[in-house]
């Protein structure tokens, strides 16, 4: 078994104000090296407020933020050297090149200079922007700037990074590269990654686990499979389309791991059963000389399981 590596311990963290507000109530969360965990909730839930206090920029009113077992705000220059941050809204300074600002920011995090070329020119080609990395950044997109502000991560080589936002204002085809990017960052430079979206199909597409915040609560954690099991329960789904326009449901009756089935709209019959049964049921569908034009597992997504809990479904953490 391989050993996992906490890179990010938080216990019991809470933020108050002095007007009593909450804005982070009694949170406890593990990350490890090289995963990727995706923070979402609704504006105002806390989210900002946490990734404020692991960056050492705003004192918690109680609890322990460990970072690699470094203290944000007893040891914070220490922590700053192992966490690149990535906010929302990034400013470069436009009338400098690409490669000018990243020896900007190089020089500031004091890389030597015998380093620093190597690194600006492999962090740019990283993100495929070398062969523009002459060019000055008033000519770059936005989905050009958002890499550029990777490409400041990288040069920092830190093992943890926070992405506040990151795919925000991107086209659809910019975003899926993006993701791409940060996915392959995960595994390249073994770095933990922590992203605030409130994209929920992005968050399903690159996060390992993720986390539902709620009124400064962390209300449910896991896997996305793990929290769909929780609220909608265990069971299988499986679709199947079939050509013909009988009505079988007396088949699927007949089939004992069946437990209920409707069909939608579309004409695609959804069957909630006790297992997995596709091997039996095309065997059943194959000798009423029932022809299959699909059949497929279903998994319910990240925005279902986000919208049924927030409209009062519940996930039991224990």
């Amino acid at each position: 078994m391989v050993k996992t590596e906490t890179v990010l311990q938080i216990n019991n963290l809470t933020k108050k104000y002095y007007n009593s507000f909450t804005a982070v109530d009694n949170l406890n969360l593990t990350l490890n090296k090289g995963e990727i965990f995706g923070l979402l909730g609704p504006n105002g839930s806390g989210k900002t407020t946490t990734l404020l206090m692991i960056l050492g920029l705003i004192e918690p009113t109680e609890g322990e933020i460990k970072v690699l077992d470094l203290n944000p705000f007893k040891e914070p220059l220490k922590v700053k050297k192992h966490i690149g941050y990535l906010p929302d809204s990034i400013g470069f300074y436009e009338d400098l090149t690409a490669y000018e600002n990243i020896e900007y920011t190089s020089k500031l995090l004091k890389i030597p200079k015998k380093d620093r070329e190597n690194r600006i020119v492999e962090a740019l080609d990283k993100m495929g922007l070398k062969e523009r990395m002459n060019e000055k950044v008033s000519t770059f997109s936005h989905g050009m700037k958002q890499r550029l502000g990777l490409c400041e991560i990288i040069i920092k080589q830190p093992k943890i990074a926070i992405l506040d936002e990151p795919t925000q204002g991107l086209d659809p085809k910019s975003i899926l590269d993006f993701l791409d990017i940060i996915k392959s960052l995960s595994i390249s430079e073994n770095m933990t990654i922590l992203i605030c979206s409130h994209q929920l199909n992005e968050v399903q597409y690159i996060c390992d686990n993720v986390g539902l915040f709620s009124k400064g609560k962390l209300l449910a954690k896991g896997a996305v499979k793990t929290l769909s099991q929780k609220v909608y329960g265990t069971d299988y789904l499986i679709d199947v389309d079939v050509s013909t326009n009988k009505d079988i449901s007396s088949l699927f009756k007949s089939i004992k791991d069946i437990k209920s089935f409707e069909k939608n709209d579309f004409g695609t019959w959804r069957l909630n059963c006790k297992k997995d049964i596709r091997s039996n049921l095309i065997n059943t569908l194959v000798e009423k000389n029932i022809n299959i034009t699909k059949i497929s597992t279903y998994t319910h997504s990240l925005d279902e399981v986000y919208n049924q809990y927030y409209k009062g479904g519940e996930i039991d953490e224990k």
